[in-house]
């Protein structure tokens, strides 16, 4: 019996799939790839930028220059996966009328229309810029986001970090804080979620008016443990205003757990907790410093235009870390912020400046997380060092990164990925703590997704 050869596909990849990540240059196993010359000329703007971006730019370079060796870029390169990559360097000439002749994009769309008239075989354009795919679609060109990294889950179906199960008998409620008839209990839970916990997760157990807050680790020999006899809670006069910074707080102090990504609406505490937290590891000489960076992604202006040092640039992005310092420490006038960032205790960086380093004895924090892609999370997380703590914070309704979204931004794919990890948590907030003002006009004028809503 014959089998079908697989078709083969031709796709054209624009410069913001390969600064977003290297390995695009081959992913595409068994297809033709399509890179235009002119995507080259924007790599090579690229190629002196710190962090990823530039990383990126440059091994691209370096990629299509050792395969140079193997024939001609122009008449095209067979690689080890049957893909073949190609060099355009003609068919930018004829631009649709009304589109901006000199664009890059509207070339590379000259390039896609005249191929798709030209080859037998399905032609698709794959950018991860929204905007250019949605003139692709109007124009009749085939285009496509790059999907390698996006979660294939529904954005409802999001990883939470904690579960709710109802039980008919008040005996098991008992029996756990008893830790009696553990496995049995765990056997039960897995009965009602369809699934085993996963690691780390907390389980709000309930039979009528009484409940149990636990977290389940499967390397403990109770498998199930009281959110409450985890250490850490009240230091400092801190504590817990609902469930689900109990459950943060929990993770924030466990020594078992060197990762982890609270995620949640403004106000709803994950700065302020977890900026307390790493301060509490510090007088407590768990840690010897505190290290908090963000992705700089600014609306109309780059970290460059402002005046100073580095420090004194990435200040209007770590405001909301100082107005927590403030509050949680009574610090009016930053006088102990200041004076531990002056002994090394407290640093700021920004995200792109975080290759070659190592962090051991750290607690590390990245606000925004949100806006960083799964790339830029992973230089970070690999570079953890012994002893040290990462906790990743966002709202995947507020990114600002363009060619990212709900389901391709770094702090997404962390939390689903590593919720079956031992050594990872997660908690997701759902109340604004702030004030109530805060609450209610989160709630009343933001719809879901955090799109706005039009008020008549």
């Amino acid at each position: 019996m014959e089998t079908k050869s697989k078709k083969i596909k031709t796709f054209i990849i624009d410069t913001s799939v390969l600064l977003y990540d290297k390995c695009a240059i081959h992913s595409f196993s068994g297809n033709d790839t399509i890179i235009p010359l002119i995507v080259l000329e924007e790599l090579d703007r690229f190629k002196d930028k710190k962090g990823v971006i530039g990383e990126n730019a440059r091994y691209v370079n370096r990629y299509l220059d050792d395969l140079r060796k193997k024939g001609n870029l122009h008449k095209g390169i067979k690689i080890e996966n049957g893909q073949k990559i190609k060099v355009a360097t003609s068919g930018f000439e004829k631009v649709p009328i009304g589109l901006d002749p000199l664009s890059v994009d509207n070339q590379i769309i000259s390039l896609a229309i005249k191929l798709t008239g030209a080859l037998k075989n399905e032609v698709i354009l794959v950018t991860k810029d929204i905007n250019f795919r949605v003139k692709c679609d109007s124009l009749g060109v085939n285009a496509e986001d790059y999907y390698k990294d996006k979660v294939k889950i529904k954005e409802s179906e999001f990883y939470k970090g904690y579960s709710e199960i109802e039980v008919d008998d008040s005996e098991i409620i008992d029996a756990l804080y008893d830790n009696e008839n553990v496995k049995d209990i765990v056997d039960l839970v897995k009965e009602k979620l369809g699934r085993l916990p996963y690691e780390n997760e907390f389980l709000s157990i309930k039979c009528g008016k009484q409940s149990f807050l636990g977290c389940y680790y499967s390397k403990s020999i109770n498998k199930l443990h009281k959110a409450e006899d985890l250490p850490g809670i009240g230091f400092m006069g801190i504590k817990d205003r609902n469930r689900e910074q109990l459950f943060a707080l929990n993770l924030l102090f466990s020594e078992d757990v060197p990762l982890v990504s609270i995620t949640g609406l403004a106000g709803s505490g994950k700065t302020f907790l977890t900026l307390m937290a790493g301060i509490a590891g510090l007088q407590e000489g768990k840690y010897k410093r505190i290290v908090i960076t963000r992705n700089v992604q600014p609306v109309g202006r780059d970290i460059g235009f402002l005046p100073g040092d580095m420090n004194e640039k990435m200040l209007p992005w770590i405001s909301p870390i100082m107005d927590n310092f403030r509050q949680g420490m009574k610090d009016k006038d930053l006088t102990y912020f200041k004076a531990m960032r002056d002994k090394g205790q407290i640093e700021i960086a920004p995200l792109a400046f975080m290759r070659g380093r190592t962090f051991s004895d750290t607690f590390f924090i990245i606000d925004e997380a949100q806006n960083a892609t799964i790339h830029e999370l992973k230089t970070v997380i690999t570079r953890i060092g012994e002893n040290s703590k990462i906790v990743l914070l966002g709202d995947i309704d507020q990114i600002d990164t363009p060619y990212i979204d709900s389901l391709s931004n770094g702090l997404t794919i962390v939390s689903e990925k590593f919720k079956t990890e031992y050594i990872a948590g997660h908690v997701q907030l759902k109340k604004g703590e702030r004030s109530y003002l805060s609450a209610v006009a989160a709630k009343i004028l933001w719809g879901l997704h955090g799109k706005i809503l039009y008020i008549h």
